[in-house]
């Protein structure tokens, strides 16, 4: 109400300054002989001042509602406009009514486009840092990994080799007669085993092979030929030569990595069968062993592990499966689809 309100003052004041002038002039130039009569003059019974005071006001008072409603249509309008701009909405697409407006929609669309380009900007900077602060901290996570891997390789693990020696030369040498304590001495010895077993994994798992300059047929190759070495375990392969992209070869990489260090840990298996075919545009990894197995129900949302390789196995469209009962072994298979690279024709 304030802009309507001051549009009022303003037009009848300048409604009573241009009648009194207007009366002032007529006056002077044409001077009444009796200065009573203006006085006495009625006009339909209202004296004739009333009617020269009452029309400017009446008047200013409809000229400053017309204007201020006027006025204050258009404030509403651009503050309206402001409002989606503050907001981050897009533009009411109305007709423009006022032309007087227009010029001043063009300009609030130039700042909303330059608000936009500057957001688009900010959303890009900001992924580009949260991208090198993941690559700052995959090297940094990479890096304590491989000492960790390391100062166990040193230190744990020499030490669980001692005294797996050391056992198993006092239960062949001179074993108690007591055939209690003797078993105690044997299942000694078989926990520093499995415990060689779940840290050969574990180096295996901190420090994985890189399969940086090798394709993924050659570093499954060394990686089993690595574990040979080090885990007494029958292994058969069935490895095919193909050519795929890095990403999808990182990624079913680091699923056999996963897959192979839960079998040394948890399977308990005396053989592993890794197979890695290409058949129909589609890449077959299947891994299999003939340990104790589990109940794939139970450990579906508790185990870390399995999740892991189901999200590698999703990020390359790829699908994950694991089949696995008690005493009877684990199978798992990952499928996923071979792109045809641009320009690659088949025979």
């Amino acid at each position: 109400m304030i802009p309507i309100l001051r549009h009022v003052f303003t037009a009848t004041l300048f409604s009573l300054i241009i009648t009194l002038v207007i009366v002032g002039v007529t006056l002077a130039a044409f001077p009444p002989d009796d200065w009573s009569l203006i006085l006495n003059k009625t006009i339909y019974d209202v004296p004739f001042l009333v009617l020269v005071f009452s029309i400017p006001i009446v008047a200013g008072a409809i000229i400053g509602i017309t204007t201020g409603g006027y006025w204050r249509q258009r404030l509403q309008r651009v503050s309206r406009h402001l409002d989606e701009i503050a907001k981050g909405q897009k533009l009411s697409d109305d007709d423009e009514p006022y032309k007087e407006l227009e010029k001043i929609r063009q300009y609030m669309e130039q700042i909303q486009e330059k608000i936009r380009v500057q957001t688009e900007n900010a959303q890009r900077l900001a992924t580009e840092r949260t991208k090198d602060r993941e690559k700052s901290l995959q090297e940094i996570v990479v890096q304590e990994r491989n000492r960790l891997a390391r100062e166990l390789h040193d230190s744990v693990s020499q030490q669980l080799f001692a005294a797996s020696m050391m056992m198993s030369a006092i239960n062949e040498a001179d074993p108690p007669e007591d055939a209690s304590r003797n078993r105690q001495l044997q299942m000694v010895e078989k926990m520093i085993h499995q415990s060689q077993l779940e840290m050969r994994a574990l180096l295996l798992h901190l420090r994985p092979v890189a399969l940086k300059g090798k394709s993924l047929k050659e570093g499954t190759e060394e990686l089993l030929a690595e574990l040979t070495q080090k885990v007494p375990l029958e292994i058969e392969t069935k490895l095919e030569e193909f050519s795929i992209d890095k990403g999808v070869e990182d990624q079913l990489f680091r699923i056999l990595q996963e897959s192979v260090s839960n079998t040394f840990r948890h399977a308990k298996a005396s053989t592993l069968q890794v197979m890695l075919i290409k058949r129909d545009d589609t890449i077959i990894m299947r891994i299999v062993d003939d340990g104790i197995g589990f109940d794939t129900e139970n450990v579906r949302t508790s185990s870390y592990g399995l999740q892991n390789m189901r999200e590698r196995a999703s990020e390359i469209g790829g699908t994950f499966k694991v089949v696995s009962l008690p005493d009877e072994g684990t199978r798992l298979e990952v499928k996923v689809p071979a792109l045809r690279k641009e320009g690659e024709n088949h025979d």
